[in-house]
């Protein structure tokens, strides 16, 4: 099955090179360009593609805003956003986060981890390692605003299970990761991330990473002990 993709970056020939390196890949398509964050989300909405990669720093409508508008559209739920940045640890790449990013990826990666980076996107997967998860994680959410009322009442609807399944997807740990912790099925583990991923309104593992800190399931700097 071929992945279709919306590039957006307001610089052509960053834009044209991207281009040139997915077109190489028999399994990845181009369907339209885009300039600035306005134009992504227009792109997005005509295409459904099935990753949208955008800059962050666009002209007019920048890439978290944009991000935010598509992830936001009841249409475009099976359209993902990875989005680049200069620098991987800054602020913005914890706003795309938080604006429903499934993932980020500096411009200095190499052409092939591109490539992975946007099939990972694309399968639904969270595109941070665990150094990467820990290192934004302890410096951009480590003052998460109070849970309210009603996140509290959510996080009250995982079962324990799920709970410890959603701290060790927070701290970086994959399906076999955690099998492997927790003494069960990688199978068992999936479902229990998709169950916790439905009941914290996640779109994928990067929201759900996001979600546990923000509800107060996790607390930087502290890691779970087994």
């Amino acid at each position: 099955m071929t992945i279709r993709i919306v590039l957006a970056d307001d610089q052509g020939l960053f834009r044209s090179t991207l281009r040139l390196l997915v077109d190489t890949e028999p399994d990845l398509e181009v369907v339209a360009e885009a300039t600035n964050g306005g134009e992504a989300v227009r792109a997005a909405r005509r295409f459904h593609p099935d990753v949208v990669v955008a800059d962050i720093q666009m002209p007019g409508i920048d890439g978290i805003a944009a991000t935010r508008s598509i992830t936001s559209d009841p249409l475009l739920r099976g359209t993902r956003v990875m989005v680049l940045t200069t620098f991987e640890y800054d602020d913005n790449a914890a706003a795309a986060l938080r604006a429903g990013a499934s993932g980020f990826i500096g411009k200095d990666a190499s052409p092939q981890e591109l490539l992975d980076g946007i099939r990972a996107v694309a399968q639904g997967d969270t595109l941070m390692s665990p150094t990467a998860t820990q290192m934004l994680v302890s410096h951009f959410l480590s003052r998460p605003a109070a849970g309210s009322a009603a996140e509290s009442a959510v996080v009250g609807t995982l079962t324990p299970r799920e709970r410890e399944v959603v701290v060790l997807v927070a701290e970086g740990f994959g399906n076999a990761e955690i099998a492997d912790r927790l003494q069960i099925s990688v199978l068992t583990a999936k479902t229990h991330v998709n169950r916790a991923m439905t009941k914290l309104g996640a779109r994928d593992r990067a929201q759900l990473v996001v979600a546990a800190y923000e509800c107060g399931l996790v607390v930087p700097g502290r890691r779970s002990v087994r």
